[in-house]
């Protein structure tokens, strides 16, 4: 029996079926781009020489190493020079990640060696039904290798946690050692016995790039199955837990998503739906004015620090491909505007002393405004400005986020972008149980979301020649 759709937000249902086709980065990068090839994006590749061929009108998009996206439209009249519109997130989320050795066994289980990916909540991945999913470099029959994509569809390991008959304690004052008390199980000792080729041994060494030593016997023959190729096939893999429940919509009348990855596939999935529709729209042929971009990028969660991340060549070289030569790169700097989009907090029922009084935001509340003087987010007032103009043609709301003094602040992609030199503001939408294993996020937010990136795209250009600040 099947469950019928639930009512709700059309926008709401489409940030599902994304969320769900993408338990981790690579799986999102995947998903956009075939958005956006949808919408009639070209894709190019870094390596080519694709600026000489832009055109008026084009709408293109690229990817680097799998988990970063960048898609950009050409307006009518561009020139070197022009600015740049850019929607900037993250498609990363804390989660558990297998070790390059993840081999072990304890007390007749097999068990994955996992590490920790981001400053997660750890106790709510005890006891979920968790899966894999990831990259796996494979060969063919020829000598080529490619990275494929895999997503094992199946509850296959779980975190349990210890019964409060074991330790009285545990129900008042949950504590686990993230080395020796988080390790998922995948099985029992008789099932890897009776896998195939378990007996055998290979008589001589294993080349550098044979990982068949470093993993359980089951668990390679699983992804191979997956991926219709014999284990020995494989010989490397980037492989994430994820729970495999699928996201959904709750509350008395669909207000709310309960799902995972919430933080940041939400901004992501509305960043990608505001420039696929706008590029589809009959306004798009006929708008000049600034280049418009969405930045889908990886590694927020650990600081943005690799090729993929915020704080890589993504946007510079961008802006560098688009206005070639100092003087021109110096001019789109200065005309270019980014928005940084990154969920926010909202006010908890419960835990209502965590935010200042003023500055508390709801669920469905409309877009937040995230703003800290020591600049852990990139709002001025300028910026602030800027979004509530746009919000403002969209009839939407706006709501203010700035942390209590006595708490330390979290940071977005923003302060790193901003180095650049281009205009940066942070916004967000509130939610609740950030870096849980499943968040909660409001269904009525994901049209506020989109709302505000798309009249961004439509209007910024327009409103930005009525600002007159040096």
């Amino acid at each position: 029996m099947t469950m019928m759709q639930q009512p709700g937000p059309e926008a709401a249902h489409r940030l599902l079926d994304f969320v769900n086709a993408s338990p981790t980065p690579f799986h999102a990068v995947a998903a956009a781009a075939a958005r956006l090839e949808k919408a009639g994006f070209q894709k190019v590749k870094e390596q080519d020489d694709w600026e000489k061929d832009l055109k008026p009108g084009g709408k293109y998009y690229f990817t680097r190493n799998q988990s970063a996206i960048l898609a950009f439209t050409i307006p009518q009249g561009w020139t070197p020079g022009a600015g740049v519109s850019v929607v900037a997130t993250h498609i990363d989320s804390p989660n558990l990640r297998v070790r390059p050795v993840s081999k072990r066994s304890k007390t007749g289980y097999l068990q994955v060696g996992v590490e920790t990916y981001g400053g997660g909540l750890w106790h709510t991945w005890f006891d979920r039904d968790l899966s894999l999913a990831g990259r796996v470099v494979i060969a063919d029959k020829s000598g080529n290798f490619q990275a494929k994509l895999v997503k094992i569809d199946k509850p296959l390991l779980r975190v349990p946690s210890l019964a409060i008959h074991l330790d009285r304690t545990a129900g008042n004052d949950f504590k686990f050692n993230l080395e020796t008390e988080f390790v998922p199980i995948l099985g029992l000792i008789e099932e890897q016995l009776n896998s195939k080729g378990e007996e055998s041994k290979d008589k001589e060494p294993r080349k550098a790039t044979s990982i068949q030593d470093n993993h359980h016997p089951a668990l390679l023959s699983l992804l191979a199955s997956e991926l219709s190729v014999a284990p020995e096939y494989i010989h490397d893999f980037e492989l994430h837990l994820y729970d495999v429940q699928p996201a959904t919509l709750g509350g008395l009348n669909s207000e709310f998503i309960f799902s995972p990855r919430m933080d940041n596939q939400f901004s992501s999935f509305c960043a990608l739906e505001a420039i696929a529709t706008f590029a589809s729209s009959s306004s798009f042929n006929v708008l000049e004015g600034n280049v418009n971009c969405i930045a889908l990028f990886n590694h927020e969660e650990i600081g943005s620090v690799s090729t993929s991340g915020a704080e890589s060549s993504l946007i510079p070289f961008l802006l560098q491909r688009l206005s070639p030569g100092p003087a021109a790169y110096a001019q789109s700097v200065a005309r270019s505007f980014l928005i940084s989009s990154d969920m926010g907090h909202a006010i908890h029922p419960n835990y209502t002393n965590r935010h200042e009084d003023n500055h508390a935001p709801l669920v469905n509340g409309g877009v937040v405004i995230k703003t800290n003087a020591k600049q852990r987010y990139a709002s001025d007032a300028i910026g602030s400005f800027v979004v509530k103009k746009l919000i403002e043609k969209k009839g939407g709301k706006v709501q203010e986020y700035e942390v209590r003094n006595d708490m330390a602040c979290g940071s977005t992609v923003g302060p790193f972008l901003s180095k650049i030199g281009v205009r940066t503001v942070d916004v967000g939408c509130a939610m609740l149980s950030m870096h849980s294993i499943r968040e909660t996020a409001g269904s009525h937010d994901v049209q506020n979301a989109i709302d505000l990136f798309s009249a961004f795209f439509e209007g910024f250009s327009e409103l930005d020649k009525s600002l007159n600040v040096e």
